[in-house]
């Protein structure tokens, strides 16, 4: 290639996918690319529903109509063309993992590296506390051999469940002469206990009985080899003379599936959990939520309900004969007293009967629903959570402290396993060495990566379905370098998110190296260090929904500083600086705060923690530090329990939540989407529609043809279109292609029949509401308080551009959170309340500009009276709190305590602490990352890993 000659580049043309104004631009092919913008501009439409979807259609089909009928059917985007694109991957921002069998280790592919290392190198150990001895079979013959003579032996051939396989397992052993065996410390012939052995862990074949004969020991050779065939390498020597038994190994003999140690193949899976961990029972905290209650106030929650009123006056006539108190607390009722409520006396038939009755009702759907309210999980009393049965767990790698098994490297820190494999290698013999080098070497790898995308604190047997959405896509990415992948399309939605700024440099060092492996990388971020590690930006914009779309800046860095029209560069450039506002320092007491006492689920350290009422409070930390436990699972999940609501949701350990009673309500707000119905929108989401439908029934014409406000609902029969069902549009399901979604021919998408239709109000139909923006229905409806007091939240928190009707499948992370935000604004402060608000993350999707007016409503919020207490990373967002709780100082193990408490002016004094230490560059005016000079696009190389 000539020196003048352009580098390879995707090329976009004619983008109309969404709000994209028919947008066209060029991302250059082995590059780290950012598309940045406000929040709704068209980042994720760019990216993901038009080049990532390209790359996935072109994909699938270039393959056959026999396989594309199993893959995922992909819609052609909006587009004119697109040019010189990838193979595509998407790591989005969502955890889609349902599945309680996926964890850290499936996902990433380590635990299937794991699996064929235990196979190869793994070592039985010892049934008892005996040491086993490891040796070629003279070495073995030659330690029996040297008993004392008349030494009793029995030779044994302990056969494991994976060497018994099919139901006549047993007839073939004694098809093959061995027809005892040893169980419940006696010789026991095979044919009278086969039941028992079918569920054994271990069966012990007797292969022989002899004393041990110094001039005659061809007896014990030949039984020494009987038994280490039968045993697959391992067999057992029980010295009768002296009542102890040893164990044999013969060197390089044994050999184990690799599927003995998946919980996922029935040769590993605990028969009990059947690889799940654990089990499902009765759930006595969710029979009994609130132990604070008394009998009388309706502790037991199940003989609360009318159709269980029979049940709770049984109750109380047996508890006053037997002298049981009703109006004392549950939780200081006397052992004998609690016992008379579960297994009752006297005509009451307690809680365990009840529901052994309920469980022969099972065949009714109400009872079923019943039962699934109070039961819960519990720990398998078997494998103890480790998914996998006793023979598997048996067997082990390394020498120090006995070596490790399977579960002890999937229940540690990352960090712990890698210094695990440091230490192994002078463990191992030649052998060991030369046979697990490679994989041990890709372990290590996928580990680094780990740790290197910020989630050191995982552990191998985490479940994938408990992780954030970024912790999810981090996952990915880090698998997806363990691929060593080239030439491959990348599209990554904020990978940042959930991310403390300390880590965020070794992110953007992980997406450089993957770009280096020859892959094109496509970002959309909002993070400024991300944004100027770029090689090429695109800034979407001027700003959201319809009035976004547009590319604004195509270039490097530098270019992007220089430009005038950008938000993204005015910001970068002068980033704006906190209010200079003076945090209120209070002396929290009982009267003025929320306690949390004694919280020590997961990884906190016995944590109490006192945080303000009626302020902004900012819970901060690495990741994981325990925020989300402290937060989510403990404080937001406890007051549920306590109030018998989301039975479901387990909460986590603690010893007292107070100053909760003070609120009317405890209200969540998540990361997760507002709807993913296509009927869900923002006149539906905010409760406004029911007015407006109303306002159209009362019209005159409305009242003249008998229209109802139901008439001019899209989602029930009667005034819809039943053509389209009230959607405007009908999917045609193309069998092999991608189902193609045509306007209605009937409503010509506006959803409704004609005659509802004919219905105005000054001249606007129900379409053409349903059409309008936020701003033009609060000036449309400017005389409906009833209306614009729902849709006002909207245009406080920076979502005034949408449309009414617009599907909220279509709306942008961002615009998603905020919209579920702004349904609770509508509360008219001190009147309806005060709440409790809880946020995880809000700052997700948000641009940096955005943040501001954030703030300002939950400033609105706090003025109002209510209490807030959010999750966040965000440094702009944290130097705005009134409040700060740190945890830390580090993630997993190394985490789970409370390390600073008090204001921001206080928090930047500390010399210790990841956060304070960004958060003074901020105050101070510095910038995250200088503005460098931006590293070209590299050249293809050969992949390093």
């Amino acid at each position: 290639m000539s020196k003048s000659r352009k580098p390879r580049e995707i090329r976009i043309s004619g983008a109309r996918t969404n709000n994209l104004k028919n947008v066209g631009c060029a991302i250059p092919h082995e590059a780290l690319t950012v598309v940045t913008g406000l929040s709704g501009s068209g980042k994720s439409s760019l990216a993901f529903d038009t080049l990532y979807a390209e790359g996935q259609r072109r994909y699938v089909e270039s393959m056959s109509a026999y396989a594309r009928q199993f893959l995922e059917r992909i819609e052609k985007p909006d587009v004119d063309n697109i040019q010189n694109i990838l193979p595509a991957i998407a790591l989005e921002q969502k955890n889609r993992v349902k599945n309680a069998r996926s964890t850290v280790g499936t996902a990433t592919e380590i635990y299937d590296y794991l699996r064929v290392l235990f196979a190869t190198i793994g070592q039985r150990a010892s049934s008892g506390d005996d040491a086993v001895f490891t040796g070629e079979v003279p070495d073995i013959e030659a330690q029996l051999a040297g008993l004392a003579e008349g030494t009793r032996l029995i030779v044994l051939a302990p056969l494991p469940h994976t060497a018994r396989s099919g139901k006549k397992w047993a007839a073939d052993l004694q098809e093959k002469g061995w027809f005892r065996v040893w169980l419940d410390d006696e010789i026991r012939e095979i044919a009278d206990v086969q039941k028992d052995l079918n569920k054994a862990e271990t069966v012990l074949v007797v292969v022989d009985r002899l004393i041990v004969r110094k001039k005659d020991d061809y007896r014990l050779r030949e039984a020494v080899r009987n038994a280490l065939d039968l045993g697959e390498g391992l067999m057992a020597a029980m010295n009768l003379s002296e009542n102890e038994t040893r164990y044999f190994r013969e060197a390089q003999r044994e050999t184990f599936s690799p599927n003995l140690f998946s919980f996922n193949h029935p040769l590993g899976a605990c028969p009990t959990c059947e690889g799940f961990g654990r089990i499902i029972g009765l759930d006595m905290d969710k029979v009994i939520p609130n132990k604070k209650k008394t009998l009388k106030e309706g502790a037991v929650h199940p003989f609360t309900t009318p159709s269980n009123a029979e049940i709770q006056d049984l109750l109380f006539g047996a508890a006053k004969r037997h002298k049981v108190p009703l109006d004392v607390p549950y939780e200081d009722l006397t052992d004998d007293q609690k016992a008379f409520v579960m297994n009752g006396k006297g005509g009451y038939p307690g809680i365990r009967k009840f529901f052994e009755w309920l469980e022969g009702k099972r065949y009714k759907v109400h009872v079923r629903v019943l039962l699934a309210k109070y039961r819960g999980y519990y720990t398998c009393p078997d494998c103890l959570g480790s998914r996998l049965r006793a023979d598997a767990l048996n067997i082990r790698i390394g020498q120090s402290n006995g070596g490790k098994n399977i579960k002890d490297l999937c229940e540690v820190p990352i960090p712990d396993v890698l210094q695990f494999f440091d230490e192994l290698e002078p463990q191992l013999s030649g052998y060991e060495r030369q046979a697990s080098e490679r994989l041990i070497r890709d372990i290590r790898t996928r580990l680094k990566y780990l740790v290197d995308v910020g989630l050191h604190y995982l552990t191998l047997g985490r479940q994938s379905r408990t992780l954030s959405g970024g912790e999810a896509q981090r996952i990915n990415l880090s698998a997806a370098l363990g691929l060593s992948l080239t030439d491959t399309l990348y599209v990554l939605d904020e990978p940042t998110v959930g991310l403390h700024a300390r880590d965020t440099n070794r992110l953007l060092s992980v997406l450089k190296a993957l770009r280096d492996n020859g892959n094109t990388l496509v970002v959309v971020e909002h993070d400024p260090e991300i944004i100027m590690g770029a090689d090429h930006i695109i800034d979407m914009g001027p700003a959201g929904g319809e009035e976004g779309g547009r590319i604004v800046f195509e270039g490097s860095l530098n270019e992007l500083m220089e430009t005038k029209y950008s938000v993204t560069a005015q910001y970068l450039r002068n980033p704006p600086k906190p209010s200079k506002r003076q945090s209120q320092r209070l002396k929290l007491s009982a009267a003025n705060s929320i306690e949390i006492a004694g919280a020590c689920g997961n990884n906190l350290k016995d944590v109490t923690v006192r945080l303000p009422r009626n302020q902004l409070v900012c819970v901060t930390g690495v990741s994981g530090s325990g925020k989300s436990t402290l937060i989510k699972q403990t404080l937001f999940a406890g007051y549920e329990h306590d109030h018998g609501r989301s039975l479901e949701l387990d909460a986590l350990p603690y010893s007292e939540l107070n100053g909760l009673d003070e609120f009317k309500d405890v209200i969540m707000v998540d990361q997760s989407p507002p709807g993913r119905s296509q009927r869900s929108n923002p006149v539906t989401y905010m409760k406004a529609y029911d007015e407006i439908r109303k306002l159209f029934a009362d019209s005159r014409k409305a009242m003249v043809m008998g229209l109802k406000p139901g008439d001019f609902s899209f989602n029930t029969p009667g005034g819809r279109c039943e053509k389209c069902e009230g959607l405007g549009v009908i999917t045609i399901d193309m069998q092999f292609m991608a189902d193609v979604t045509v306007v209605c021919p009937d409503c010509k998408g506006r959803r409704f029949k004609h005659r509802i239709l004919t219905v105005d109000l000054f001249g606007r139909n129900i379409n053409d509401v349903l059409n309008m923006t936020v701003d033009e229905a609060m000036a449309f409806f400017k005389t409906v308080p009833a209306i614009r007091s729902r849709l006002k939240p909207l245009q406080d928190i920076g979502l005034a551009y949408l449309r009414l009707g617009q599907s909220t499948t279509t709306l942008s992370g961002g615009e998603a959170q905020r919209l579920k935000l702004a349904s609770y604004l509508k509360s008219e402060g001190k009147k309806d309340g005060p709440y409790l608000f809880l946020f995880d993350e809000p700052t997700t999707g948000l641009h940096m500009s955005d943040i501001d007016t954030l703030v300002e409503v939950f400033r609105r919020l706090v003025d109002d009276g209510h209490s807030l207490i959010v999750i966040e990373h965000n440094i702009d967002f944290i130097a705005q709190a009134d409040h700060i709780v740190d945890l830390g100082p580090d993630g997993g193990d190394g985490g789970g305590r409370v390390i600073f408490q008090g204001t921001v002016e206080e928090l930047v004094k500390e010399e210790d602490n990841w956060t304070a230490q960004y958060l003074r560059k901020k105050l101070e005016g510095e910038k995250a990352v200088k503005p460098a000079k931006v590293s070209k696009p590299r050249k293809k190389t050969a992949s390093k890993v």
